[in-house]
């Protein structure tokens, strides 16, 4: 997790929000982004689904069942139903996202049994680190 903390803090240094992530397999980083919606122009361009598609590739194989995702918040529901495209085995996230929150908070896409796909999720990693970097981000930005 503090590896994709350092993710976040990229993030934040170009004007995006600070969001990072790590895909891991056989406990490997194979991946690590972070979000570059402002950089890219991309409403798309976030941590999970940039660190999905670089695992792909590493990997040679859209099929990421061996992959552990970890984030630094809470996937929105576009990154859960990504992750449960990507047949991903886990996700490891920080902080929870009371506003879009997919994968517990206000939805539970990832532990879903009409889905396709289920994944074992482990929530709340350095919650507070996370939630106080994302803080600090928005506190400038209403400033």
């Amino acid at each position: 997790m503090r590896a994709a903390l350092d993710e976040a803090r990229a993030a934040a240094a170009h004007g995006d929000v600070p969001v990072g992530a790590l895909a891991l397999a056989d406990g490997e980083v194979v991946a690590r982004a972070h979000n570059e919606r402002e950089r890219r122009g991309d409403p798309t361009a976030h941590a999970e689904l940039l660190a999905l598609r670089a695992a792909a590739d590493a990997l040679g194989s859209w099929r990421l069942d061996s992959v552990t995702l970890v984030v630094t918040l809470e996937p929105c529901p576009m990154c859960a139903g990504a992750l449960i495209a990507a047949r991903v085995a886990r996700l490891v996230f920080g902080a929870p996202d009371p506003r879009a929150g997919a994968c517990g908070t206000l939805y539970n896409l990832c532990s879903d049994p009409r889905l396709n796909h289920e994944l074992a999720v482990t929530r709340g990693v350095l919650e507070e680190e996370a939630a106080q970097l994302l803080r600090e981000f928005f506190a400038v930005r209403r400033a």
